[in-house]
């Protein structure tokens, strides 16, 4: 069977791929699918830089606003949800865009999920989230260390669930989790993927980024974190708790530092985020990095392929 075509458009946050992706969508008769990790929960919008309800009424958007922010949504929801969408975009003869920044998230999709992802153990899982609640972030990430350093290298600490779904599939398979990535590195792409990640150098990233954040706060920023905190959706879903964004101003909200050392806290993070973006897709072998500006003529021009 002929593979499906797609593009996706990946790199750090606030290189511009959200602007790319809609234009070539609409050049190439396209439609966009989110492959970012925060932007399924409805409300999320300003700390996530969800797509403006403009921008999606001039293209179709995918995995958006498909899930409540109290409920965490897995990878394997993702892969269901985009392999859904795929199908239906392209049976329609349009050309599916991916857009985002979770390289986890497009990177199962392409290849497959992990053979260990098919097993889980709630009870097993909610041990460790405890644990990590009573004894803290930095305990949980060093017993993962323990089994399997590779990962733990590659999970930030406050990233608990990912920490503790780790430790999960070791304590289930007996096979570190960094073992399962590294057999699914030599799997055949299931798609006729392009993936390009969007290069800019990395002064112009940081002041894009430190505009975007001065953005954010101007749209509302505070309004929404505040919202979301009284609806306890930080106390329900640990993932939501840990957006780059919200945990940032919530000490702020919570009298714990003051406004100026938040939004300067939000900017530091933003970059030392889009560092481990960069991290995790350049060592990727299918992605290929080009020029920002490089990016919407080479596709047109059909030179990427």
């Amino acid at each position: 069977m002929e593979k499906i075509r797609l593009i996706a458009l990946v790199g750090a946050t606030a290189s511009g791929k959200s602007a790319a992706a809609l234009e070539l969508a609409e050049r190439l008769n396209g439609e966009i699918v989110s492959c970012d990790s925060m932007q399924v929960y409805r409300g999320m919008d300003i700390a996530t830089a969800k797509p403006s309800p403009a921008e999606r009424a001039r293209v179709p958007h995918h995995l958006i606003d498909v899930a409540e922010p109290e409920t965490p949504y897995s990878v394997a929801s993702y892969l269901a949800d985009a392999e859904a969408a795929v199908q239906e975009i392209a049976a329609r003869g349009r050309l599916p865009i991916f857009c985002g920044g979770t390289g986890l998230y497009l990177d199962r999709f392409l290849f497959g999920g992990l053979p260990a992802q098919t097993l889980s153990d709630d009870s097993l899982r909610a041990e460790l989230l405890a644990l990590a609640a009573q004894k803290g972030n930095d305990f949980l990430h060093t017993e993962l260390a323990k089994v399997d350093p590779a990962s733990a290298a590659a999970i930030h600490k406050n990233n608990v669930r990912r920490v503790a779904r780790a430790i999960e599939i070791y304590r289930l398979t007996g096979v570190p989790k960094s073992e399962w990535d590294l057999q699914t590195q030599n799997q055949a792409c299931r798609y006729d993927a392009t993936v390009l990640l969007l290069d800019r150098p990395r002064e112009e990233l940081y002041r894009r980024i430190n505009d975007r954040v001065d953005a954010m706060m101007s749209a509302g920023l505070l309004e929404e974190t505040a919202a979301f905190d009284r609806r306890g959706v930080f106390q329900s879903n640990t993932t939501a708790a840990q957006a780059i964004g919200y945990k940032e101003i919530l000490p702020y909200l919570h009298g714990e530092c003051d406004l100026q050392t938040a939004v300067d806290n939000l900017k530091t993070a933003t970059r030392r985020y889009a560092k481990r973006q960069l991290t995790w897709f350049l060592a990727k072998s299918y992605v290929r990095p080009v020029a920002a500006e490089e990016v919407i003529p080479l596709v047109l021009k059909g030179e990427l392929n």
